[in-house]
């Protein structure tokens, strides 16, 4: 819409009203006043403009695609719980804090003297403003079944993995119940039929940026991309155990 001003413009002059409810009551003039244009339309009289929870919406999403910037995330796995601290998180799990020079040679170069197994065990864990962040910058683990459903326990969860092949795949786990999974972070509101408002707004706030969807999904604030890229505050091992049963 609004990322293609000329086109939008052409559509209008053709007939086209943008004034008109399309999407869980938005219509394109009113979803643009969220956007990088909001003047392309201006607000015309009977027209309400965004209310004081969106408006705040808006702000939020710009200082925190900012913060988190166009982070590289093929092969990142992500978990963003609402809730809870990294220690919370590491005892739910039942992981085992990762020290020394395993930590060292881990931070180093990745793949070196571990086996792929014991590798797709470590993953980073970090406290950010509303929750804690499960990352695993090089796998699916943290969005595994059986971890989002010890995280989610009286709270809620969005996992993420950013799959090489497929693109980024979303999931959202409520107290233990997976409530969707395969969604589609970064791209439009998922299923777009059962969509309310807050969905298609944030989607629209935060499309092409899968990480920071996850993270305003689940209400996280982080301040900086430290979570994500692999400077967690504290790396741990999980439990020897098939963490895709549920």
């Amino acid at each position: 819409m609004d990322d293609q001003p000329d086109i939008v413009e052409g559509l209008v002059a053709a007939g086209a009203d943008p004034w008109r409810p399309v999407l869980a009551g938005w219509s394109p003039g009113r979803l643009s006043l969220a956007g990088p244009t909001p003047e392309l339309f201006g607000v015309p009289e009977g027209q309400r403009g965004l209310n004081a929870a969106e408006r705040a919406a808006v702000l939020e999403a710009k200082r925190l695609r900012a913060v988190l910037g166009d982070l590289y995330s093929d092969g990142l796995g992500l978990a963003c719980v609402a809730g809870i601290d990294t220690r919370e998180a590491i005892r739910r799990l039942d992981a085992t804090p990762v020290e020394g020079t395993r930590l060292r040679t881990l931070q180093e170069e990745p793949w070196r003297g571990e086996d792929i197994d014991e590798q797709m065990r470590i993953i980073g864990v970090t406290t950010v403003p509303g929750g804690c962040i499960v990352a695993q910058p090089w796998g699916y683990a943290p969005q595994a079944p059986g971890v989002q459903e010890r995280l989610s326990a009286g709270t809620v969860c969005y996992g993420m993995y950013a799959n090489p092949k497929s693109g980024n795949q979303g999931s959202i786990v409520r107290n233990g119940i997976i409530e969707g999974w395969d969604l589609h972070p970064g791209g439009g509101p998922d299923p777009v039929d059962t969509a309310t408002p807050e969905d298609v707004l944030l989607a629209y706030l935060y499309r092409h940026h899968a990480v920071a969807y996850a993270c305003a999904w689940a209400g996280l604030r982080p301040t900086n991309a430290r979570a994500v890229t692999g400077y967690p505050d504290t790396w741990a091992e999980l439990p020897l155990h098939d963490h895709w049963k549920h």
